[in-house]
């Protein structure tokens, strides 16, 4: 016997519509079960205000107290009155005429002469136009003298300068004295001061620094001048 199959019949003919349609169902319901929020009731009691009670409270009386007006002030001291007698004498002052008449005779004044006053100017050791000399550095170029002279110094000074005075003092270390001084027109070592972390150390330093022979004075411009020096003496203290 033939079976006929009926075309209407066929379930599976739009299952891929149902599936979408079942899909789109199953994740609407899943987003709404996800976010649904509960909360609890809960009766909440927030009182009751009984404005009687607010009538009937008593407010104490507070007393003003009353400050007392200050003291008068004490009557002024009466001024003094000096009397002065009727014939004291009161010189008084001549001041005399300085207008000149016809008669006056007038005097020839001759020529002033006026004296040019040398100013004291300081002009720094790296800048000036001819450095002052050291003995034994009278040759070569400015620059040349320049660094003689300050070889020449800082040879001075470790000969001359008492490194274990230091160690007597009860220093260790390191140490650095901090030197100023001056060599003025006529090439002599003035206005010596010093700085270091003992006085002992400053007193040997002006001492050594006063020991530097003349020299020959730094000119500006054709004319002596005054030239500041600043020398830094570092040594080590030996333990």
């Amino acid at each position: 016997m033939e079976l006929k199959k009926n075309p209407k019949a066929n379930v599976g003919r739009n299952s891929s519509l149902y599936f979408a349609i079942g899909l789109a169902l199953m994740l609407f319901l899943t987003n709404y079960a996800i976010n649904y929020k509960t909360y609890d009731k809960a009766a909440i009691d927030i009182g009751q205000l009984d404005m009687d009670e607010i009538d009937d409270e008593e407010i104490p009386i507070t007393e003003q107290l009353q400050t007392p007006p200050p003291p008068p002030p004490p009557p002024a001291a009466p001024e003094v009155i000096e009397i002065v007698e009727d014939e004291v004498e009161i010189e008084e002052t001549v001041i005399e005429s300085t207008e000149v008449d016809q008669e006056t005779e007038i005097m020839e004044v001759e020529e002033v002469e006026v004296e040019e006053v040398e100013e004291d100017i300081d002009v720094p050791f790296s800048v000036i136009e001819n450095v002052p000399i050291f003995p034994g550095c009278e040759k070569g170029s400015n620059t040349a003298k320049r660094d003689c002279m300050s070889k020449k110094i800082s040879q001075f000074v470790n000969k001359k300068f008492n490194t274990e005075l230091a160690s007597e003092l009860g220093l260790s270390g390191r140490q650095r004295i901090n030197v100023i001084f001056k060599i003025d027109k006529t090439g002599t070592v003035t206005g010596i001061r010093a700085r270091a972390p003992h006085p002992g150390l400053e007193k040997e330093a002006k001492r050594v620094i006063g020991l530097l022979p003349k020299m020959k004075p730094g000119k500006q411009r054709g004319k002596p001048v005054n030239v500041p020096y600043s020398l830094p003496i570092i040594f080590q203290v030996q333990d």
